[in-house]
């Protein structure tokens, strides 16, 4: 002892002495360390468990069928069948993402519903587009989009089966789906239509409809061919008369009167035997078909030619003068031959507005061109521009273009 007094300190009624107090609260903390530390353990192996086994487990892809059982494609919907079959292996792509950045989502049907039932329902509409591209120009096929529009899980991952994107051609060969149907060089026959030859003297002002509708059946004779070269195989023995030189004709005899009422607006009416030259043959040997002149024989020197010079052979012609569609925003893959062809498609009408024009100098009054050839154009373009816009909205947001003030055109006097 160093001689200072000790001061006790009483304890209270019932309380424990002080050394016991400290031995039961190290002995809690002890308690405590050892129960924290095997929870400790006990979540690090459930975490390297859980751990393992996500690095085991593989995320399913998409199997999907593909569409091999295309017909002969005809030239002009080719490019229209390839951009949808690349379609088709974008979808599977953008399906597989979405199962991948999903995992752990949703119930066992998750993948069902969110992914592969989407899925479906955008094949069908791809594979219904491709047999509709191709039947605008051949015999509509059945490519069953029913059955390939369902994708199944490849559950063990892995790539999925790309869809084949080459297109079948028509052309040398009869149809692609089928090997060469008639025998590998059988050769493909071509249609053999006569000729109108035999023209009056055309006036000036129909000189431009009657050189249209003159290349018009040259078309219509190109286009018959292509019909045939991608049909091969297809239907019975009457099948190029009924579903070919059928319609061909309807269409010659149409055409052939255009020639003789656009004559006939500035001069006497002439008879072409529309009946007579509108039937076409086989070349059943195949070969060139003969081409239809389109040189216009001029009546004069471009007055009219049954009354002789009305306007005085020199007046200028008015042409139309419509506004630039300019503002484009860009234009996604999926829509650019789409918003091209309504672009030419503006060219086109203003050509036929002209030629129109030139072609009625003299008829009607004074408001005319606004009613018959301006209003009608007005709401040709008004279309046109808006299926633009609904082209562009089907894979970005749809632009407003304004339709309504570009549509209107005015006249260069």
């Amino acid at each position: 002892m160093d001689g200072r007094s000790q001061k006790t300190v009483p304890l209270a009624e019932g309380a424990a002495p002080m050394y016991r107090s400290r031995y039961n609260k190290s002995r809690t903390i002890s308690r405590r360390w050892q129960i924290g530390a095997v929870a400790g353990v006990a979540v690090v192996l459930a975490g390297v468990g859980l751990g393992v086994a996500s690095a085991a487990e593989t995320v399913p892809t998409v199997n999907c069928p593909q569409v091999n059982n295309l017909p002969a494609v005809p030239a002009q919907a080719q490019a229209e069948v390839q951009r949808n079959l690349e379609l088709l292996n974008t979808q599977i792509a953008e399906a597989n993402a979405r199962i991948a950045s999903s995992v752990g989502q949703g119930g066992p049907a998750f993948i069902q519903n969110a992914v592969l039932g989407p899925l479906k329902d955008k094949r069908f509409a791809v594979i219904n587009r491709i047999e509709t591209a191709i039947g605008r120009n051949a015999a509509k096929p059945n490519l069953n989009a029913e059955g390939l529009s369902t994708c199944s899980l490849n559950q063990d991952g892995g790539n999925s089966a790309e869809q084949p994107v080459e297109v079948p051609a028509a052309g040398n060969g009869g149809n692609a789906g089928n090997g060469n149907a008639g025998g590998g060089n059988a050769a493909v026959p071509t249609v053999n239509c006569p000729q109108v030859d035999k023209l009056p003297a055309v006036p000036a002002q129909a000189q431009a409809e009657v050189q249209r509708n003159l290349e018009l059946l040259n078309t219509q004779i190109a286009e018959a061919n292509a019909r045939i070269a991608s049909s091969v195989g297809q239907g019975g023995p009457a099948f190029i008369q009924n579903a070919i030189l059928g319609p061909l004709e309807d269409k010659r005899f149409a055409t052939i009167n255009r020639i003789e009422t656009a004559i006939g607006r500035n001069a006497a009416k002439p008879n072409l035997n529309a009946e007579g030259l509108s039937t076409c043959s086989l070349n059943e040997n195949g070969g060139n078909s003969a081409e239809q002149p389109v040189e216009v024989p001029a009546a004069g020197n471009g007055g009219n030619a049954g009354n002789g010079n009305a306007g005085g052979g020199n007046a200028a012609v008015a042409t139309v003068n419509c506004p630039q569609v300019n503002n484009l925003p860009e234009i996604p893959a999926q829509a650019a031959a789409e918003v091209q062809r309504n672009l030419e498609l503006l060219n086109t009408q203003i050509a036929e507005a002209n030629a129109r024009i030139a072609s009625s100098v003299g008829q009607g009054g004074p408001a005319f061109v606004q009613n018959a050839i301006l209003g009608p154009l007005e709401d040709k373009r008004f279309a046109t521009i808006n299926r633009i816009e609904t082209a562009i909205g089907r894979n970005a947001v749809k632009p407003n273009l304004n339709a309504e003030g570009l549509a209107p055109c005015a006249l260069n006097q």
